[in-house]
């Protein structure tokens, strides 16, 4: 092919996700942009026989490129290291000490065993793991198991020891340490507890991050996604120079950084300077993230109503706050003044209300080409906080994967008609939220985390993997779910030139092996990406 041609793309089902021009079946490339897109007996002659390389697609459904507006990229590319305690690799605790015995026979005591994903609901037991467990398998060496939520760490006796947490030791605030009848710490640490063992873990040498992060790169490619987030590090890592260093080595999509509220709060020197939110870069730092509540498979997220199976009376029995009110407010003021973009994390009903309280009354901040606050996950929003997000074009970034991957725990936590009311898609977007999906990946219970195709079926179907109906009345079409995927992310994180396939627009886009829009939806997961490409070169190809 000659490169120094541009590239028609022709006789292609081409959805664009422009609403001025919503289908079409040519598409001509010239350097990192789209020249020119629509119907072949409208093209110009400028881009007609031989003054571009034509590509015929016969007929195959070309989209924009997927962009993932939640993943914790540095933590998914890390993970790929490390133990997977999901189905179908492990399904019972037993087959977890296993995992950490084999792990351990290759390492000496002085190296920590990590891994990731483990969900109590999908473990044959139906319990988490505990540091009796996981001291079985160790034989010395310390161990540290991420809960699927990335909220709940579990961690044998050695782990604790070297933290230096004991039966005296008080719960942080906005976290727990959970115990046991007698009073001895479990070694599962919930919310803000998981910190405490964070400055003794050894992190990764700076080079096998990188490499992951290409490696990542190469996996999303695969899932036709072109542009994604790391929506912060648990441990303060700077996803910022890794990534600048991972996209020097290949790393093609665009990525914006959100950095921890925690790590930065103290430091009355810090700031988010103009530059470094140049969306016209590959790379570009979006703002600050808060948590201010846990997970609903961690009974941490905060309700108005307790979680089923607890006693009313207990003071956590809706799940509870993680940062407090001044929290919330100096961080409004430090993105205020920074101008620059506030993701706040809240699932519960309680936590949404709490944080649209302290940011509603406050004017955007931002240029306007997107929202100055989004919130993430919204699990389950009032009416009242629904008609605030209208009012305020504050966005919310949620997952339809949470519900099909983890319906176990969701249906143990709140029971089935709670669970329906989960994640009202259809109400949120008929009323006129800034909506978007995304993944949360590594952060939720499934084999390939960022896979797109999964988390549409769940919005369209609203069936759970295992055929679990968690609620009809808030499905959403397949073109409604591609276009929160496409265009809806892209606006949300303020990706320049991405989400639509139009004239001046990157030519970033995805090659399907079927017409996505005519599967039968409970099929939708089978659909694969043939190849992909990122600002006008083919990133993959099957």
């Amino acid at each position: 092919m000659d490169s120094s041609k541009p590239i028609r793309i022709e006789h292609a089902a081409i959805l664009t996700e422009d609403p001025s021009n919503p289908h079409a079946d040519t598409m001509v490339i010239d350097g990192e942009r789209i020249a020119w897109v629509g119907w072949a007996d409208e093209l110009p002659q400028t881009y007609a026989g031989d003054a571009c390389e034509a590509v015929d697609m016969d007929g195959t459904r070309v989209i924009p490129g997927f962009i993932d507006a939640h993943m914790h990229a540095v933590m998914l590319a890390d993970y790929s290291r490390q133990i997977s305690a999901l189905p179908p690799a492990i399904n019972s605790i037993a087959e977890l000490i296993e995992a950490i015995r084999e792990q351990r026979a290759h390492q000496d005591a002085d190296t920590w065993i990590h891994g990731w994903g483990y969900d109590e609901a999908l473990l044959a037991e139906g319990r988490s793991p505990n540091r009796y467990d996981l001291d079985t398998a160790s034989d010395g060496a310390p161990v540290c198991m991420m809960r699927t939520c990335g909220h709940i760490r579990c961690v044998n006796s050695r782990a604790l020891e070297i933290a230096g947490i004991t039966r005296d030791t008080p719960d942080p605030e906005g976290g727990q340490i959970e115990r046991d009848e007698n009073g001895e710490p479990t070694g599962v640490l919930k919310e803000t507890a998981r910190d405490l063992v964070t400055p003794f873990i050894p992190r990764a040498s700076e080079q096998d991050t990188v490499t992951g992060l290409v490696d990542l790169g190469h996996l999303l490619a695969s899932q036709g996604i072109v542009a994604a987030t790391d929506m912060c590090t648990l441990d303060g890592t700077d996803a910022q120079p890794l990534l600048a260093k991972a996209a020097e080595a290949g790393l093609a999509q665009d990525m914006a950084t959100y950095i921890l509220w925690d790590y930065v709060k103290d430091d009355p020197t810090y700031a988010i300077a103009p530059k470094q939110q140049d969306r016209s870069r590959q790379l570009f730092c979006a703002g600050i993230k808060l948590l201010t509540d846990g997970s609903v498979s961690g009974k941490t997220a905060w309700f108005d109503t307790p979680y089923l199976g607890s006693e009313p009376a207990d003071a956590d029995a809706c799940g509870f706050p993680t940062c407090t009110e001044e929290e919330l407010d100096d961080a409004i003021a430090f993105c205020e003044a920074n101008r620059c973009q506030l993701s706040l994390h809240a699932m519960g009903t309680r936590a949404i209300d709490r944080v649209l309280d302290h940011a509603a009354g406050h004017a955007p901040w931002c240029d306007g080409t997107y929202p100055h606050v989004r919130i993430e996950h919204v699990t389950a929003p009032s009416p009242r906080a629904i008609r605030t997000l209208v009012d305020t074009g504050i966005g919310v970034v949620t997952q339809p994967i949470f519900a099909y991957a983890e319906i176990g725990t969701y249906l143990a936590n709140l029971g089935i008609d709670r669970t329906r009311t989960c994640y009202p898609f259809r109400t949120m977007l008929d009323a006129g939220v800034n909506l978007c999906i995304s993944t949360d990946a590594p952060a939720t219970s499934w084999a390939v985390p960022s896979d797109p195709f999964p988390n549409i079926k769940s919005a369209v179907t609203r069936h759970a993997y295992n055929g679990v109906d968690f609620g009809q009345d808030e499905r959403l079409s397949i073109e409604e779910a591609i276009a929160l995927y496409t265009r809806e992310a892209a606006r949300m994180v303020g990706f320049e030139g991405l989400g639509m396939l139009r004239a001046g627009y990157k030519a970033s886009f995805a090659v399907l092996d079927r017409d996505i829009l005519a599967v039968p939806a409970d099929e939708l997961d089978r659909v694969q990406v043939v190849c992909t490409y990122i600002r006008g070169k083919k990133a993959f190809e099957r």
